[in-house]
Order: structure tokens, then sequence, then C-alpha cells
């Protein structure tokens, strides 16, 4: 009985490893799950009448993740959604977030679409890069060994109201979506590079500014990663409307910090003016360690405070398809005569910082807060009233802040900085 009993097991064992074997033979491999892209959910489709391709393949190796690819199903996002929350990894190991962005929303992009066809071609739909290359602007493009102000005359981006060459050459050298050069020539840039730099200058300057002053340079924009397609891939931030329920300590760092990052804007080492023609409440971010950033550059205009404008009278009214790709072709111009010196100040004190700084503090501190925020907002005639209003809400601030590891972007140095 014993040795049948041995038996029975030895039987049972072969037939465990013969299963096995069977199960683990190449005739049976795993099946990855599958995420499959669509050209026209990049924008690839419409290339050369894009952004660029510098970070397609970590796409397509999944080295990009959007958020819903950790759920069950594995679907793409809508492609209607201007912005999507992602992971990008350089070793599959680290994961870290992005932001992924659209330059406009896909209903301003099809509508600019269909202007190209029906304007340059008089068809629904046409080949948007044989239709754009046959324009006087491209052309002129094409034979340009320079980045010149009369061929970015009447684009809407607020960057190029009034260009200076220095600016100019600032975009050639830096154009992140070629192979650095080093150059103010635009003599490595193959044609299908000049439509697509165009293009970003007519639809949205954002990719540009965050390429031309990097985020490693100290400049208050977050990090650019690349783009494929029609989408934008920089370094994640939370907007600042996150923050606007957040704890009085916050609250008054995260205000500290916007007005240092204004200040920074009028004075700077390169002696560029920043101005914003428009503020809201994502054109900031956070990053995870509390430092403050400007998340949306697309309203931002410059102003060359060493060379001035080098667009004469006219150029900047000049108007075709490149100048109302998403904006109407009939908006108004603004004089970069007319921004005053403490415009970013004014437009901030009146649009965020009241919702930031609102009902967070005890009386009689919350009053003076609110007194100088409305001192500031009012604008004085004289821009030493604004400047006035702003130190004094700084020196009021400036206690209300604390030292602990919430504000990793300056702890532990706080401790023994007086800066902080």
């Amino acid at each position: 009985r014993v040795t049948d009993s041995l038996m029975l097991l030895l039987v049972l064992a072969l037939s465990c490893n013969l299963s096995t074997a069977a199960t683990a033979s190449p005739s049976a491999p795993h099946v990855k799950p599958s995420y499959s892209f669509g050209r026209t959910f990049l924008g690839l489709d419409k290339c050369n009448a894009c952004i660029g391709t510098s970070i397609c393949k970590k796409f397509f190796k999944e080295e990009i993740r959007f958020d819903t690819w950790l759920s069950s199903r594995f679907k793409l996002p809508s492609s209607y959604l201007l912005s999507y929350s992602g992971n990008y990894t350089d070793d599959d190991k680290s994961w870290r977030s992005v932001d992924i962005t659209r330059l406009t929303t896909k209903y301003q992009h099809d509508r600019a679409d269909r202007r190209i066809c029906t304007s340059l071609l008089k068809t629904k739909t046409c080949s948007l890069e044989r239709a754009l290359r046959r324009t006087r602007r491209f052309q002129k493009w094409l034979g340009a060994k320079r980045l010149t102000p009369d061929l970015v005359q009447g684009l809407s981006s607020p960057m190029l109201r009034c260009p200076s060459q220095r600016l100019l050459d600032r975009i050639v050298r830096r154009y992140a979506e070629v192979p650095d050069a080093g150059s103010i020539y635009m003599d490595h840039l193959t044609d299908r590079d000049k439509l697509r730099l165009l293009y970003t200058l007519s639809v949205n300057s954002h990719p540009i500014l965050l390429q031309i002053f990097p985020n490693v340079e100290g400049w208050p924009f977050p990090r650019y990663l690349g783009s494929c397609g029609r989408l934008v891939v920089s370094a994640s931030t939370r907007p600042l409307h996150d923050f606007y329920d957040a704890a009085p300590a916050v609250a008054a760092d995260l205000a500290l910090q916007l007005l240092t990052v204004l200040r920074s804007m009028g004075t700077n080492d390169l002696n560029y003016f920043f101005y914003f023609t428009h503020v809201d409440a994502g054109t900031f971010g956070v990053f995870s360690n509390g430092h403050l950033f400007i998340r949306d550059a697309s309203t931002l205009g410059i102003i060359d405070k060493e060379e001035g404008s080098q667009l004469i009278d006219g150029q900047q009214e000049y108007k075709d398809i490149f100048s109302c790709l998403t904006v109407d072709c009939q908006s108004a111009f603004v004089s970069c005569n007319s921004i005053r010196e403490k415009h970013n100040l004014v437009m901030v004190c009146r649009e965020l910082l009241p919702k930031l700084l609102k009902g967070k503090f005890l009386q009689p501190l919350q009053e003076k807060i609110d007194s100088f925020l409305q001192n500031c907002a009012d604008g004085p005639a004289d821009d030493h009233g604004v400047d006035e209003a702003v130190a004094k809400l700084e020196e009021l601030l400036k206690p209300l802040r604390s030292c602990d590891s919430r504000f990793a972007y300056r702890y532990p140095d706080c401790k023994y900085s007086e800066k902080y």
C-alpha cells in the first residue's frame, strides 16, 4: 500500500509539471494592454500645421501616460479638453507629474482649420500645410536668413506686438523643436521647421516663451518637455485657484511669491519688461514644493527696454490668415506705449490677490490688508502710489508666513536666512 501511495504521488507530480510547462510555453505569450494613439487625437494628422514632434516617441513608448490610463478601461481622455494631467518617466521606475495641454480648444483649432481651407483654397477641407505654404507670409519666411520684425508683423500673440530684433534672435537660437544650433540665423531650420514655428507663434506663444526663458535659468515658468502634434508637455503645477481656501500662512506665502514674480517681470538682467494682457486663476500655478510660477504664458507681452520695438508704423495693423487663426481678425491693436510700468501689479491687485487674501486674517489686520489692496488696485496716477501700497502690503504679510516643511522650496533655508 505504501508503494501504491508513492506511485500515485509521482504521477500527480509529473502531471502538475507538464501542466505548468504547457502554460509557460511560447505558444501562449502574455498579452500586454494596448494604449493605441490616434494621429487625430495628438494632432499629427495636421502637421506641419502643428507645434512639433520632439516628444512623440515618449507617447508611443508609453513613457508619457494620461491619468486615465491608470483606470481599468485604458481609454484616452476626451479630445475636447484643453489640458490633461499625466505622468512622465525616463527610466520606467520613477514617474513625475506633467501637464499635457493644447494651444487652444479643439473647437477653435477646427474653426481655424476650416478658415484656412475656405479663405485660401475655397474648399471645405484641404491639406493645411499646402494651403499655408502658398501664403505670401510663408514664402517670405522661406527666403529669409534671419527672423526679422516684418516676418511677424500683425501676428496676434502679445509677445510679438512690439518685437525687437534681439527678442526674435533669441527665439531662433533657442527654438527647442529642432537640434540646437546656437545661431541667430535660420539656416538650421528646414521648411517644415519654419512652418511649425510660424504656426506656433500664430496660435499661442506659450510654448515658445517656456523654451526661450527656461526654468533652469531662473525664469518663473514650468519646464518645457516637448511637443507632439498639437499637444505640449510641461512640468505640472496646480492652478492658483486651488489655494483660494488655503490656510493664512500659505495664502500669505503665495501672495508674497506672486509679488516677487511680478517684480522680476519688470526688472531682470536681460532688460525685458513682461506684461500681462489678462490674468485669471489659471495664469499662475504652484509646484508640489510650494513654489509659485507662471502657469500660462499665453497672455504675456514683451517690451524690450534695451532696443525698443523694431516695427515701423502700420506694420502692427497688418492682417492675414496667420493673424486670425485663434482671434477675430478685426480685434483692436493695443499700443505698447500705453502699458504702464506698474500695469502687472494693478491687474493682480484687482483680479487675484483679493480672492487669495480675503477673510483670512483677524481684524484689524484684515482691514489693513484690504485697504492696501484697494489702493494698489485703484492704480493711482503716479506709479509711486502703487509701489507704496505694495510695499506696505508685503510688510504686513512677511511675518504671517511660517517656516516649515509645507514650504519645501525654501525649507530649511528659511531657518538661517533673513531673505525669507
